[in-house]
Formats: structure tokens, sequence, C-alpha cells
């Protein structure tokens, strides 16, 4: 199915630059931002493909690399029963184009790697944070982003509402070895048992 289905690309996109996931069992298309929208189009109406439902979009982020991050788009063909993953390399600055006028159901993907990458989809009328709260800073799925976040909240009784405030880390939590008690004992509880099992033999 596999092969079929990269015969069918190749067919309908003559310049697709096409690899195998680390495992061989899926097709992974390579496509320019430019050219994004031209190859969805394709992907979706050409009959030998027929990719009708864009069943996830998501992010990666490669901070030494120029374009840090990959937008990759998960393609379903209910018809010849195929999968396929689209990656498109992207930028902090460089938007993305759209594709949810080819699939509407996109809208959500999209606000979804927006609110944890920050990459800009054009054309996308909803940018809007959709997993974290109103008014938090960052993007926490990138890779420089600081695992303790900017701020906590926690529910303040006099005031009778969820204040924000700077993080704090107390000092326990900064020395923290991360040193398991059970790594300092020599012999564990219930040790005796099998030591004496292995010299008398199992009781009846």
């Amino acid at each position: 199915m596999v092969e079929a289905l990269e015969n069918a690309l190749l067919a309908a996109l003559p310049a697709a630059r096409l690899e195998r996931d680390r495992f061989g069992a899926e097709v992974v298309l390579h496509v320019s931002r430019d050219a994004l929208l031209r190859t969805m189009l394709v992907l979706r109406d050409a009959p030998s493909l027929a990719f009708q439902q864009c069943m996830d979009i998501c992010g990666l982020d490669w901070p030494a690399r120029e374009e840090r991050f990959d937008v990759v788009y998960n393609l379903l063909s209910l018809t010849h029963n195929h999968r396929l993953r689209v990656v498109v390399p992207a930028t902090e600055t460089a938007a993305v184009p759209s594709v949810m006028a080819l699939w509407p159901a996109a809208t959500w993907f999209e606000r979804e790697t927006w609110d944890m990458y920050g990459i800009v989809f054009d054309g996308q009328p909803d940018l809007r944070r959709l997993l974290t709260d109103y008014g938090f800073e960052g993007h926490p799925l990138r890779k420089d982003f600081p695992l303790t976040g900017h701020v906590e909240l926690r529910y303040d009784e006099e005031r009778k509402q969820v204040v924000y405030e700077p993080v704090k880390l107390t000092q326990d939590f900064r020395n923290f070895d991360f040193m398991s008690p059970w790594e300092a004992m020599t012999t564990l509880p219930g040790d005796e048992k099998v030591h004496l099992n292995r010299v008398e033999g199992p009781k009846p």
C-alpha cells in the first residue's frame, strides 16, 4: 500500500520530495510554504489520492535550525485507506498559509499549533489561544520555554479570586537531588525470604 501511494503521489506531483518515516510504514511529503496550498488542493481533489480529511496539524521545534519549525499535517484518504504526512518548514516570522478553506476543521488545529509554538497561519481569521489561559505569555512547547513557566496562579481567600504572580521556587526545590531513598539501602524488605528459599528450598 505504501508503494501504491508513492506511485500515485509522483504521478500527480512529479516534483514531490518523498521519504518514508523511520519505520518505513508511512510516506512523508516535504513541501515549501509557497507550494503548500497548491499541493494540498491536489492531494484533496485528485481521484488517485482523495485525502478528504485533515486529521491533525502539529508543530516541531528545532531551535538550532535556520527555519526553526516544522508544521506537520496528517491526512487521511477514506477512499484509498491511505495516510500521508506533509511537512512544511516555518520560521518565527514567516507565516504558513492556512488550509482552513480546504479543510474547515483545520481551524482548531492551526489555533492549537499557534498557541503551543507561536507559528502564524496566514489567512486564519480566528488565531486565538486555545489551550492556554487568557493573558498567557509565550508558547509552552517551544524548547526554550522555561519549565516552570513565567507565572503561577493561586486562589486568594481574602480577595475571593484567582491571582497570578511571578513564579517563585522555594529553596527546597532548587536543591532537590532526585536520589531515590531506595538507592541508599543495601538490602530491600523481603530479600531475607529469597535468601532462605535458596538455602533451604521452598516450603511445601
